[in-house]
């Protein structure tokens, strides 16, 4: 029997969990659309009570085709267990909040995605819990801002616009010396392209919307980690804020997992491509791409990622917002919106989110376009780029 990984990702993708004989041999699992589930014995009712993770009881916690979906996800990222949330930062919420307490302090990446941040600076300081944000990039950085009382490092590897990385096994490391708890956003990797989890860390957490989800048409966010902490945060945050997964959106989920695969392979290959045209256009400053020889922690990306998928940040060679603006109005068939991992190629330029008086052409991070390169082929993602640059002087 081939156990190579491809094949054991094949397995989790189209086999595990999914008990056919169950639900009349169908090939693809039943949504079901239940509220609460029905006990014949008051004794069986006590049980699920007692512990509302042991059985169907009511679908604000288990369901059966969110099972299906959890067991799946929890075996790609090697976990022992996985909750699954209504969106990604309901994920990041869940998975922090209920892992800190009055007093407690945590070490975040700087600029980590934007509802997670807006948690360290807005909610999490109304109950005593601060927060030290770093360059992450650098261990020394971790140890040099952990204090008596850091309890979590918030880890995000690669981040989604420069695409900073840390050292997971490093931090990882220095995290289990000091008995900190490491949380990491791995969505811009997906498991398959990242198994954090090998390298040490505690929670992964990743976003369903992009690649899993991959056509664009729903939420999720996910959990894995240890069943204790899983349990842990199931009793507390998950239950108790209600922010679990419906099964209609968990079966359109489980129908993404199904080419998740092949979709990676794609997007990987035609962005390849699209890197080669933009890195050698005239227009072109400079392009952010983790598998660019060019990129300051590539070494890092080859050891840590088994690929790096569809996001690749442009910086035009000009300094003028409505040129940025212009190149960006010009696109024809590229989309112009947030998120990424579906079928379509999108683009954001990071100026959208800052009042023009308040573009600094100095800052390069103003200057950032962000393109995901989606399902289409490489031919037609480039012509629509280059009668785009064509607008510009």
């Amino acid at each position: 029997m081939d156990t190579s990984p491809k094949n054991e990702i094949s397995f989790i993708l189209n086999e595990l969990a999914e008990e056919r004989e169950l639900y009349f041999n169908a090939v693809a699992p039943p949504i079901v659309q239940a509220s609460n589930f029905a006990f014949k014995k008051v004794e069986d009712l006590r049980k699920a009570f007692d512990n509302e993770m042991s059985d169907y009881l009511y679908s604000r916690g288990l369901n059966p085709t969110v099972d299906i979906l959890r067991k799946k996800l929890a075996a790609l990222d090697g976990a022992e267990d996985c909750l699954v949330f209504n969106s990604g930062a309901a994920a990041i919420f869940a998975g922090v909040f209920a892992n800190v307490k009055s007093g407690d302090h945590i070490v975040s990446v700087k600029s980590p995605y934007t509802w997670a941040q807006r948690m360290f600076d807005v909610i999490l300081p109304r109950f005593g819990v601060s927060t030290t944000y770093i360059d992450g990039t650098k261990i020394e950085n971790w140890e040099a801002a952990t204090q008596s009382n850091t309890t979590l490092f918030y880890l995000e590897s690669p981040n989604s616009w420069d695409f900073a990385m840390q050292d997971l096994r490093a931090v990882a490391t220095l995290a289990q010396s000091k008995n900190i708890l490491t949380f990491i956003d791995n969505s811009y990797c997906t498991p398959i392209y990242q198994n954090v989890m090998e390298m040490g860390i505690d929670v992964a957490m990743q976003t369903a919307t992009k690649y899993i989800g991959g056509h664009s048409d729903t939420l999720g966010g996910v959990l894995c980690g240890s069943s204790a902490m899983m349990k842990k945060i199931f009793n507390s945050e998950y239950l108790n804020i209600g922010s679990g997964i419906q099964p209609f959106n968990a079966w359109l989920l489980l129908r993404g997992l199904r080419t998740l695969s092949i979709r990676l392979e794609r997007v990987s290959k035609t962005t390849i491509e699209v890197v080669a045209f933009l890195k050698h256009h005239p227009k072109v400053e400079s392009i952010i791409f983790p598998f660019d020889e060019s990129f300051p922690q590539y070494e890092l990306a080859k050891r840590q990622m088994k690929g790096a998928c569809g996001l690749i940040t442009i910086i035009l060679k000009t300094k003028k917002l409505e040129e940025i603006t212009r190149f960006c109005n010009s696109l024809q068939h590229i989309l112009m919106a947030v998120s990424w991992g579906g079928y379509e190629s999108l683009i954001i330029p990071k100026c959208a989110g800052i009042k023009v008086l308040e573009f600094n052409p100095e800052n390069l991070d103003h200057r950032y376009i962000r393109l995901y390169v989606g399902l289409e082929e490489a031919d037609y993602i480039i012509q629509d780029l280059e009668q785009a640059f064509s607008a510009i002087p």
